[in-house]
């Protein structure tokens, strides 16, 4: 069972790293310090919105519209820490004892 919560929170720590590497690379392309005519930025911009959005989508759905602000990124980090917390909290001592 400890194997199975370390592989989840290495898998949550990635996909953290792959959130926030979105969320800048969608700054990059908006202020224009990034060109998406560029293969390999418009690929690795395309990697990451294809595996951010199925996460992100369901938040912006909720969250009220906040004009050019986008904060469902930090909401999605939130959750994931929480989760993360809630995995060693009921695990770890499990295996203490």
């Amino acid at each position: 069972m400890l194997s199975l919560a370390v592989l989840i929170d290495k898998v949550i720590d990635i996909y953290t790293w792959i959130v926030i590497a979105g969320a800048i690379m969608s700054w990059l392309v908006a202020f224009g310090v990034v060109n998406i005519s560029n293969k390999f930025i418009r690929m690795a911009v395309d990697v990451l919105y294809r595996l951010t959005e199925p996460a992100l989508r369901p938040i912006r759905r909720i969250l009220p519209n906040l004009g050019g602000v986008d904060i469902s990124p930090v909401i999605l980090l939130l959750g994931l820490f929480f989760v993360r917390s809630l995995l060693w909290e009921y695990v770890w001592p499990a295996f203490i004892r």
